[in-house]
């Protein structure tokens, strides 16, 4: 088979060329710019673009599929030469759905947890030695590369995304997997550059419920008002459960679920990952693991990259780094931080970086989502916003969107930074959150700083 990537480069797309090359596949591409992790992995396995840019010219009529990324334009030369060839173009997630076809896909979604589920069922079938493909929105230890296919797994485990698909395919990712089991975590309002209002945002989950395979599973979480109205008002050709959190119990900051009369140590904490915890344990009892295999296994995960993850701790002190930027998942994991470590005082900076978030009608939405917090911090880069052509916006309508007393406001990198290193930080946690990396800060090396 031979593929080429229009748009190689993006974190998505340079993982599935990798899979795609370590199954046998001879694979091209091209992009205009490509960063680091993706340059680096790509030259590993002999796939890196020889040159920066667009060539038509590498577009041949011998080609099985081009694969066409979100980075490219409509008026990409070598997308125009692939249609004048009459070429199959994909999308990510068509492809994806190609490769799995005959396979038992299950899909994971929700605006907050889906990609620490999908994780979580996948550390569950790796640590039991199970066959399977699989796409993820984030780095997971024990995996090489955030997707596989291969031929012979009986099993494809996606993380079901609601954004766009391509540049020429405006349907969200989620609706072209067609799984067998589903899993809904919640909604929540995000996209506003796609979906620019709440029941536009919502529809496409009553769309993804719709396309799950007649007599497939449907998992959803019990006390999500915007889920249930869904699941209430879609098809019955399924069957769909419910789930709540996990039961569980703390000793000395350690949480511990709850089975019977047994208590088991797990390495995650907060309200939010004990939900996620039941919904990827029904997951997994649907395709045949034991309620014992799933917590021998579920006790040993650590959690995906940049979800709460600890950059730095001493005796009394933590430094957490999580990917929360949309209310819901902000709200969440500040007030697992703080329920986690009561006795310790805790600083929250949260970095509006997103389009949804540096919207100024989508600020109100933030309400009330840092009240967990001891100090609350926002930070924000003008630049950005002037990069992504929005209007402007001032820390006082900040601080009145947040509704949080006290709030803190910055805008440049600098005081913000200096406002940490001269802080003591005896007896707190510092939680840093943003899908950025506020500016450019090397946040794991600075985290140390702060610790020393």
């Amino acid at each position: 088979m031979k593929v080429h990537f229009i748009a190689i480069g993006g974190s998505a797309m340079h993982n599935l060329a990798i899979s795609l090359s370590k199954k046998g596949y001879q694979v091209t591409g091209s992009d205009d710019e490509i960063f680091e992790p993706s340059r680096s992995r790509l030259d590993k396995y002999g796939i890196l673009p020889k040159y920066s840019g667009w060539n038509p010219n590498m577009i041949t009529s011998d080609l099985d599929a081009v694969i066409l990324g979100m980075h490219a334009r409509n008026d990409n030369p070598e997308l125009q030469k692939a249609k004048e060839l009459n070429l199959k173009i994909y999308s990510y997630p068509e492809y994806l759905y190609e490769q799995t076809k005959d396979k038992t896909r299950i899909v994971i979604g929700g605006s907050h947890g889906k990609t620490t589920i999908t994780s979580m069922i996948m550390h569950v079938l790796n640590f039991h030695e199970k066959k399977f493909d699989y796409m993820v929105g984030a780095q997971i230890e024990g995996f090489e590369t955030m997707v596989s296919l291969t031929e012979d797994a009986p099993i494809a485990v996606f993380e079901g995304d609601e954004y766009l698909s391509s540049p020429i395919d405006p349907r969200p990712k989620f609706h072209l997997y067609q799984p067998d089991i589903a899993l809904i975590s919640g909604i929540a309002w995000d996209h506003i550059n796609v979906f620019p209002t709440f029941e536009k945002y919502k529809e496409q989950f009553k769309i993804f419920v719709e396309k799950i395979e007649k007599e497939g599973c449907l998992f959803y979480y019990k006390h999500d008002e915007n889920l249930l109205d869904i699941v209430k008002t879609t098809s019955a050709h399924i069957e769909k459960i419910s789930y709540t959190a996990h039961a569980y119990t703390k000793h000395n900051n350690q949480t511990f679920l709850i089975d019977l009369d047994k208590e088991i140590p797990i390495k995650v904490f907060g309200e939010h990952n004990l939900q996620n915890i039941s919904g990827a344990k029904l997951v997994c009892n649907k395709i045949g693991i034991s309620d014992e295999g799933f917590y021998k296994a579920i006790s040993e995960f650590k959690g995906a990259a940049k979800r709460l993850e600890v950059l730095a701790k001493n005796d009394n002190t933590a430094i957490f780094r999580d990917f929360a930027h949309s209310p819901s998942k902000l709200q969440a994991t500040v007030k697992a931080v703080k329920d986690q470590y009561q006795q310790r005082k805790l600083i929250a900076i949260m970095e509006l970086h997103t389009f949804s978030s540096l919207n100024a009608s989508f600020l109100k939405e933030y309400k009330g989502t840092m009240e967990s917090a001891d100090i609350a911090i926002v930070y924000y880069n003008p630049e950005v916003i002037k990069h992504k052509k929005l209007d402007a916006i001032t820390p006082d309508q900040v601080k009145n969107a947040f509704n949080k007393e006290n709030l803190v406001v910055y805008t440049d990198q600098k005081e913000l930074t200096d406002y940490l290193t001269h802080t003591n930080l005896m007896n707190h946690n510092l939680l840093l959150m943003s899908s950025g990396n506020f500016s450019g800060i090397d946040l794991e090396k600075f985290s140390n700083h702060l610790i020393q």
